[in-house]
C-alpha cells in the first residue's frame, strides 16, 4: 500500500470525510432510543418480542459485518475498493429507513413482521455503507496525531448528528405543530424519514466525490476468512483495544436504550429529550479539549482519563429516585464531559493497530478490522436492546402505567449499575494497550522498510524480526 503521507490534510477533505457520520447518526438515537418505545407504546408491539428481534438482527450483523469488510478489501474497480459500496448503499439505507419509520396501521402481529423485515434491511444496507466508509479513514492519513484530529472531527460530527437526531422529534413537533398523541408520533417519524433520506445520500456522495482512495503498490494477496482471523489473533494491540472497547460499549448501550424508561418511570419526569441534548452537547463542547490532551499525553492516557470521568459521574445515577431531576442533570453533564473522547480516541487507536497488522502481514486490511470492530459495536447494542428490554418484560414492565418496585429497581440496575461496572472493567483492560506515539512511528518506519524490500523488526516484540 502507498507509503505514509507527510502533508497535512486540507480542512475540506476532513469535512467531506466527516459529513456522512452526521447523517448516519440517525440510525443511532432513533433506532436505539425512540423506535423501541414507538413500536411498543404507539404501534402496540410486544416489548419482549421487539427485544428478541433487535437482538437477532445484531447476530445477523455478526455475519454481514466481516463479510462486507472482506469484500471491500478485495474489491477491484476503477472507482476504488470502498466508494462503490458507499454510493449504492446510501440509497438502500435511505429507503429502508423510510420503511422502518412509516409503519402502516396493522395488527400487533403484522406490525412485528413489518418491523422485522425493515430493521433487517436497514442494518444490512447500513453495514454496506458504514464498514467501507469507516475503512476509508485509516488510509487518509498515517500521522499519529492527525488521525486523532480526523477521527475527532468525524466522531464530533457523529455526536452532532446524534444530538440532532435526539432533538429532531421535539423539533418536528414544534415546527409542524404535531400533537404528542399516537397518531402524532407516527407523523413525527414519517417526517423524520423524509428529511433524513436525502441528507444521507447527499453527504455520502460528497464524501466519495472528495476522498481519493490509495492504490496498492502491488496487487494484494489477501488470505481467506480463517487465515484472516488467524492473523488477527497475532495482533495483540488490536485484541486489547477491541476487548476494552466492547466491554465499555456494552455498558454504554444500556443507558442509550433505557433512558426514556428511566426518566419517565424512575425520575417521574418528562424531560428525557432535554437530558439527551445536554449529554451530547457537552460531549461536543469538550471533544476538542480531549483531542488536544491526546496530543500532549497520548491517546491511551487521554482515553483512560475520559472513561474515568464518564464512569465516575454516572455511578451516582443509580442512587436517584422520583424528583431528583436537578441532581440527574448535573451527573449527566459531568458524564458527558468524557463522552466524546470515549468515541473518538478508540477510533484513532484502531487506525494505529491496522498499521501494525500491515507490518505483520504486508497487506492493508481496513475492511477486515472495521468489520470486526463493527461486530463489537452492534453486539454491544444488541445486549443493550435485546437483553435490557427482555429483562424489563420478564420482571413485569407494562407501558403507560406506574411500574412495580421490582421493575424500578431493575431499571436502576440496568441503566446505571451494570454500565458503571462494565466501564470500570474496560478501563483496567485498556491499561495493557502497548502502542504509544513513538511506537507507532517505529511501526510506520518498519512498514516503509518492508515496502522498500529491506529487513524489518517488530517494535512491539522486543525487536524480533517482524512476521511475514
Amino acid at each position: 500500500m502507498a507509503s505514509s503521507d507527510t502533508h497535512r490534510l486540507r480542512l475540506s477533505v476532513k469535512l467531506a470525510y466527516a459529513a456522512p457520520a452526521f447523517a448516519l447518526a440517525v440510525v443511532g438515537i432513533p433506532i436505539y432510543v425512540y423506535i423501541p418505545k414507538f413500536y411498543t407504546d404507539v404501534m402496540g408491539m410486544d416489548i419482549a418480542l421487539l427485544g428478541i428481534i433487535l437482538f437477532s438482527v445484531r447476530l445477523f450483523d455478526a455475519v454481514t459485518d466481516p463479510l462486507i469488510g472482506g469484500l471491500s478489501d478485495k474489491a477491484e474497480t476503477r472507482f476504488g475498493r470502498r466508494r462503490p459500496f458507499i454510493a449504492v448503499g446510501s440509497f438502500l439505507v435511505a429507503g429502508a429507513m423510510v420503511m422502518l419509520f412509516t409503519p402502516p396501521a396493522m395488527s400487533p402481529g403484522m406490525t412485528a413482521v413489518w418491523f422485522g423485515v425493515s430493521i433487517y434491511a436497514l442494518f444490512l444496507f447500513w453495514t454496506a455503507v458504514v464498514v467501507p466508509y469507516e475503512s476509508l479513514g485509516p488510509e487518509i492519513t498515517f500521522d499519529y496525531d492527525e488521525r486523532t484530529e480526523l477521527f475527532g472531527l468525524r466522531d464530533g460530527f457523529l455526536i452532532a448528528g446524534t444530538l440532532m437526531a435526539a432533538s429532531s422529534p421535539a423539533l418536528v413537533r414544534w415546527i409542524f405543530g404535531v400533537p404528542k398523541t399516537p397518531s402524532g408520533e407516527a407523523s413525527v417519524f414519517f417526517l423524520l424519514g423524509i428529511l433524513y433520506a436525502p441528507l444521507l445520500i447527499i453527504t455520502c456522495w460528497w464524501c466519495i466525490a472528495t476522498i481519493k482512495e490509495l492504490s496498492p503498490i502491488q496487487k494484494q494477496r489477501l488470505p481467506g476468512l480463517l487465515g484472516s482471523l488467524r492473523g488477527t489473533l497475532k495482533n495483540r494491540p488490536f485484541l486489547i483495544l477491541l476487548a476494552s472497547y466492547t466491554v465499555s460499549a456494552i455498558g454504554s448501550s444500556l443507558p442509550a436504550t433505557l433512558i426514556l424508561y428511566y426518566v419517565e418511570y424512575v425520575l417521574r419526569s418528562n424531560m428525557a429529550d432535554i437530558f439527551l441534548l445536554l449529554y451530547f452537547a457537552t460531549g461536543i463542547v469538550f471533544l476538542p479539549l480531549w483531542v488536544h490532551l491526546a496530543k500532549k499525553i497520548g491517546k491511551k492516557s487521554a482515553w483512560i482519563i475520559s472513561m474515568t470521568v464518564n464512569t465516575g459521574a454516572f455511578t451516582g445515577v443509580f442512587f436517584l429516585g422520583p424528583g431528583d431531576v436537578t441532581a440527574y442533570g448535573v451527573l449527566v453533564f459531568l458524564s458527558g464531559i468524557g463522552f466524546g473522547a470515549t468515541l473518538a480516541l478508540p477510533s484513532a487507536m484502531q487506525a494505529d493497530v491496522i498499521d501494525y497488522d500491515e507490518l505483520l502481514t504486508g497487506t492493508r486490511r481496513e475492511g477486515h478490522y472495521i468489520g470486526l470492530w463493527s461486530i463489537s459495536k452492534k453486539l454491544a447494542a444488541a445486549v443493550g436492546i435485546g437483553v435490557g428490554l427482555s429483562i424489563l418484560g420478564a420482571v413485569g414492565y407494562a407501558p403507560n402505567v406506574e411500574q412495580k418496585e421490582s421493575v424500578l429497581l431493575t431499571l436502576r440496575v440496568l441503566y446505571a449499575g451494570v454500565p458503571s461496572l462494565c466501564n470500570a472493567l474496560a478501563l483496567v483492560i485498556a491499561l495493557f494497550y502497548p502502542i504509544s506515539g513513538k511506537k507507532h512511528r517505529d511501526i510506520r518506519s518498519a512498514v516503509e522498510r518492508r515496502i522498500s524490500g529491506l529487513p524489518v523488526v517488530d517494535p512491539l516484540r522486543r525487536m524480533e524480526p517482524a512476521a511475514r
